[in-house]
C-alpha cells in the first residue's frame, strides 16, 4: 500500500483484505439492497478493444460508497502467457465524491464471485455441504476452492475438467488449499454430491441431470448467450433463482438457450424475505453485477479504516 492521499492495493493485499466470510454477509445485505434499489448499478458497457479484447466498465452507487471497476479482457494474453484480465476498482466516499483507495480489479472479481456462490450453499443447503463437484478447472475454480476451504473447509471436493489429465492437475496443484480434493471422471456425478458448480465457457451443457431435492446446482459460467452449461433437462425439473434477474436476461446463455419463462424465476433476494422450499431441485444461476463488487469494498473499506 502507498502512502498517497488514497490507498492502492495490489493483489496480495486486495486478497488480504476480503475475508470470504464477511464477504458472504456484505453479499446477503447488498443483494437486498440492490432489490430494493437502494444500489443503483446499471448494466455493465462492454466497448471492444484490439484483438478481440473488451473493456468492461461497472459502476454502483449506494448511500455509502461509489464504486467503478473497470477491466479489461483480452483472450489472446495466453497466447503470451500473460493473465487475459487486467483492470481496477476505484472506491469513493458517496457523500464528498473523494477517492478513498483502488483495488485489483480481477482479485475483487473472484473473490466475489465465489463468494456469491457461498451465499447461495448457506442459503438453499439445510445442512452443511457434504460432497461438492467443481466443473472446470480455471481461475474460478481456484477462487471457490479457496472459499469452500474458508467456510466448508470439512467438504469433500470432486474435480472435473476438460479430461481426466486436467481434472488430476488442478487437484495436485492445489491440495495445499485444500487436502481433500479429488479427480472426477468425465460425465461422472458421484452419487453423494449435494452441490454442483459449473465454471465453464461451454456452449453445450456439462449438467443435464434430472433435478434432485437436496442436491443444489450451481451455474456460474455461461455468461454470454452463446454459452450452455446447464441443460433443460436440469432447469425444467428445478426452480430456478438468478443473482440479478434483469442482467440474465441478456447474459445467462443456458437460461435464454432453454427458453426458460422469467416470470417463472426468481431472485436471490426473494430467499431472504420468503423461505425457499429446500425439498425442491433449486437451480441457482450467477451472472454478476456492480453491486457485487460494491459489496467487497465495503468490506475493504472497514478493514482500512477510511
Amino acid at each position: 500500500m502507498t502512502d498517497k492521499k488514497y490507498i492502492i492495493c495490489d493483489k496480495a493485499e486486495t486478497a488480504a483484505l476480503l475475508d470470504f466470510a464477511q464477504l458472504t454477509d456484505a453479499l446477503e445485505q447488498a443483494s437486498q439492497e440492490y432489490t430494493q434499489g437502494q444500489i443503483s448499478s446499471p448494466e455493465r458497457m462492454v466497448v471492444p478493444m484490439a484483438l478481440g479484447g473488451v473493456m468492461l466498465s461497472m459502476p454502483a452507487v449506494s448511500e455509502d460508497l461509489a464504486i467503478h471497476k473497470l477491466v479489461n479482457v483480452q483472450p489472446k494474453n495466453r497466447e503470451l502467457n500473460l493473465p487475459t484480465i487486467h483492470g481496477h476498482v476505484s472506491v469513493y466516499d458517496a457523500e464528498t465524491g473523494s477517492p478513498l483507495f483502488i483495488l485489483d480489479g480481477p482479485e475483487v472479481t473472484g473473490r466475489r464471485t465465489a463468494a456469491v456462490t457461498m451465499l447461495v450453499i448457506r442459503t438453499f443447503k439445510a445442512s452443511l455441504p457434504k460432497e461438492i463437484l467443481i466443473i472446470g478447472t480455471g481461475m474460478q475454480a481456484t477462487y471457490h476452492l479457496q472459499a469452500i476451504q474458508a467456510l466448508y473447509p470439512d467438504s469433500k471436493v470432486w474435480m472435473r475438467g476438460i479430461n481426466a489429465a486436467d481434472a488430476q492437475q488442478f487437484c495436485t496443484n492445489n491440495r495445499g488449499v485444500h487436502a481433500n480434493l479429488h479427480p472426477c471422471a468425465d460425465e461422472e456425478v458421484p452419487e453423494a454430491v449435494d452441490v454442483i458448480i459449473t465454471l465453464t465457457t461451454s456452449t453445450v451443457p456439462v449438467y443435464n441431470q434430472s433435478g434432485q431435492a437436496g442436491r443444489l446446482v450451481v451455474g456460474v459460467g455461461a455468461f454470454k448467450p452463446e454459452m450452455a452449461e446447464i441443460g433443460k433437462n436440469t432447469l425444467f425439473s428445478s426452480d430456478i433463482y438468478i443473482d440479478d434477474p434483469a442482467g440474465a436476461m441478456h447474459e445467462a446463455g443456458d437460461l435464454i438457450q432453454a427458453g426458460v419463462d422469467w416470470s417463472q424465476t426468481r431472485s436471490l433476494a426473494s430467499a431472504f424475505t420468503e423461505k425457499p422450499d429446500l425439498t425442491r431441485p433449486i437451480v441457482f444461476k450467477s451472472v454478476g453485477t456492480g453491486a457485487w463488487d460494491l459489496a467487497a469494498c465495503r468490506v475493504a473499506r472497514a478493514k482500512l479504516g477510511v
